[in-house]
């Protein structure tokens, strides 16, 4: 890049930030980048894909990949935005003035959105069914038994209505941009989640088989470790988890002050995203030793499991029924947990898009927001309607090759393309003396060599 360019980005960047939101704190910033990382990914996925694969062993990779390869993806994908105060499109494209890396950057950007248009497709499916499910028990318990069988029979018509109940609840939030809408209802969610969670697990523990399911989920099978499929679902989750590679966290980063410290920022969600992961799990599975002791199928013959993507709506809610009204009542818990859950990063995979709308296409923030949310309603009602078929593949297709692919690209950039000379000076405004700190001596090499070449052998293994 030449040093007209270099000069002219930093000040397009202040004109830019001059209009746009900002996060009111780091710990604001530390919660909504935690709730956009917190969700379906940690307490539907996360779970699911531990009795999936091994239990403690799938587990113990997960934690592994979410920090050797996820946090210092995602320190690239902060520092990135951070550095460019700009919305995704416009941060990759102006990262280098060479007309192919524009055009990589360009083309990775808009893939990203394209990607993050398909998760919330299906992610808003799931969230419909927790809302569903979270009315269930009110209209249980009001006498309306009636109501409450068709809000969670899977029907196509119930489901297409949840997941509208959900986007349009999604939209509300991210109208109110990100100091009155991320930030102050992510301050509000994710609190209210780890109260509930932790309660729930005293709960399912407490229950017949409970320890049971606890001693498979802690205790790993060290024999399993390197199956390559438990490798390749680890993988995905973990960049799934953490919602890396398709410019939540690069726009997220963008309204972060220069103040903030962005590995230990970095650090921080890491470490709050696998806790709620790992909590997660400590819920689900002696939940489903639970059920089994009660005489619940779980897995087949074969060892497979029932119905992965449904699961926690049909093993779950069949133990909670066993006990009665107090059952319903943890019902209603479980399944609010859920959808705050889902609320927190349903908001983050709006806003990218949201974000390219306002400040590359002159929209308006609540038309942007509404205009997405019709083209993914348009995509769920499709998904919806050939729900066997198209509901797992496009959860494949966009956890497990686009955002290992795009990852792979954010780690490029971040590292080869910014040059150690700009990363110096981008995350040396909040963290001044990072020259002389491990972290520096460490990171950069690793985020050229170390991280690209990983994820690139497990993805080619994967194909």
């Amino acid at each position: 890049m030449s040093d007209h360019n270099r000069s002219t980005l930093p000040q397009a960047c202040n004109n830019i930030q001059a209009t746009r939101g900002q996060f009111s704190s780091r710990l604001g910033f530390i919660i909504a980048a935690a709730g956009c990382a917190v969700g379906v990914g940690n307490i539907w996925s996360f779970p699911t894909q531990t009795a999936q694969n091994g239990g403690a062993a799938f587990v113990l990779v997960y934690l592994c990949f979410s920090f050797i390869l996820a946090y210092p993806t995602l320190v690239a994908e902060l520092t990135i935005g951070r550095y460019s105060q700009s919305n995704s499109v416009t941060a990759m494209t102006n990262l280098d003035n060479r007309n192919w890396v524009r055009a990589l950057g360009f083309i990775t950007s808009i893939m990203g959105l394209l990607t993050l248009t398909l998760i919330y497709s299906f992610y808003s499916i799931v969230g419909g069914w927790f809302t569903g499910f979270s009315l269930a028990p009110i209209f249980e318990l009001s006498g309306l038994h009636t109501v409450a069988t068709w809000l969670t029979d899977f029907n196509i018509y119930s489901t297409v209505l949840v997941t509208l109940m959900f986007m349009a609840l999604t939209t509300l939030i991210v109208n109110g941009g990100v100091k009155e809408g991320i930030e102050r209802w992510c301050n509000r969610l994710m609190p209210a989640l780890f109260i509930i969670l932790s309660v729930l697990i005293v709960f399912a523990l407490s229950r017949p088989g409970g320890m049971e399911g606890l001693k498979v989920y802690l205790i790993p099978d060290f024999s399993k470790l390197l199956n390559q499929q438990l490798l390749i679902s680890a993988l995905g989750q973990s960049f799934f988890s953490m919602s890396l590679g398709v410019g939540c966290m690069m726009v997220y980063g963008s309204y972060l002050s220069k103040k903030a410290n962005l590995p230990l920022t970095a650090f921080q969600v890491a470490l709050v995203d696998s806790s709620v992961a790992f909590l997660a799990g400590m819920l689900i599975i002696p939940c489903m030793y639970a059920a089994m002791q009660q005489g619940i199928e779980i897995y087949t013959a074969q060892g497979q499991l029932h119905s992965a993507d449904t699961l926690v709506f049909n093993v779950l809610p069949t133990l909670f029924n066993q006990l009665g009204v107090s059952g319903q009542l943890v019902a209603l818990a479980f399944f609010v947990l859920l959808t705050i859950a889902a609320l927190t990063s349903s908001i983050s995979l709006t806003e990218p898009t949201v974000a390219f709308m306002v400040e590359k296409l002159s929209f308006q923030r609540h038309r942007a927001s509404w205009c997405i949310t019709v083209i993914s309603a348009c995509l769920s009602v499709l998904i919806i309607y050939h729900i066997e078929t198209l509901l797992g593949l496009t959860v494949k297709i966009a956890t497990q090759y686009l955002q290992p692919v795009l990852c792979l690209i954010i780690a490029i950039y971040g590292s080869w393309i910014m040059r150690q000379n700009r990363l110096l000076k981008a995350l040396s405004q909040g963290f001044p003396e990072i020259r002389k700190s491990l972290f520096w001596k460490i990171w950069p090499w690793y985020i050229r060599t170390i991280c690209p070449g990983l994820i690139l052998i497990i993805f080619l293994s994967n194909l």
